[in-house]
């Protein structure tokens, strides 16, 4: 399965911000979405990416506070990506040895087409797994037509 079917199923939305945004605005915007994580954009160019780990490494055990903190002095610059037709399972290790929770998606031209976290990996694993035990029980209970 490739990360592409991933995005038809959940969307293509991309949250961002800009990197001149105060961090509290950052949170605010994660709150409201529910999400973890934020891709920082200047216009299409993709900056980096803030976090809930970025905010609490970076702002609170370091006494800082959000509403006087820019994102770009919290963003992680050297953000992982991967093209949109990458298979889940690449993704998955690229996540587990990068210890990333969030990796964005670029088309063939290098633009970010969509994002998915972990959760959402893993989630499109379990569902297909699941169609397939589905089939299994079928085809053994004699109800595939073959």
């Amino acid at each position: 399965m490739q990360v592409k079917e991933v995005l038809d199923s959940k969307g293509y939305d991309i949250l961002t911000i800009r990197p001149d945004d105060w961090v509290y605005d950052a949170i605010a915007k994660m709150a409201d979405y529910n999400v973890g994580a934020l891709l920082v954009m200047e216009n299409t160019s993709l900056k980096g990416i803030i976090s809930e780990r970025d905010y609490r490494n970076k702002v609170i055990l370091k006494g800082k506070a959000s509403k006087t903190t820019k994102v770009h002095e919290i963003m992680t610059q050297n953000v992982f990506c991967v093209k949109v037709n990458e298979r889940v399972d690449s993704c998955l290790a690229v996540m587990t040895d990068k210890k990333i929770r969030h990796l964005p998606i670029m088309d063939d031209d290098n633009h970010v087409v969509g994002m998915v976290s972990i959760g959402d990996l893993v989630k499109a694993v379990i569902n297909k797994q699941k169609v397939e035990i589905a089939t299994l029980q079928n085809y053994i209970s004699g109800g595939y037509p073959g």
